[in-house]
């Protein structure tokens, strides 16, 4: 799913820990892993937080710009 792989990008791209963005969004260090490998449903009720824990807008997850898909 290309939106974890944005989410890992992400993660990275702002020198943050996974374990960081898990604790601020609201998952367990192991439920937000899963999460990021495909092992759990990645749900539209994660977006809010994920974004929140991350400090970027529901687009950017979805490679949305200008309303134009990347």
């Amino acid at each position: 799913m290309e939106e974890l792989e944005r989410i890992k990008s992400i993660i990275k791209s702002k020198g943050l820990k996974q374990s960081y963005v898990a604790n601020m969004a609201g998952f367990t260090e192991k439920g937000f892993s899963n999460l990021l490998n495909g092992r759990k449903t990645f749900k539209a009720e994660y977006v809010p937080c994920i974004c929140k824990a991350l400090n970027v807008l529901p687009n950017d997850l979805f490679g949305i710009e200008r309303g134009v898909r990347k």
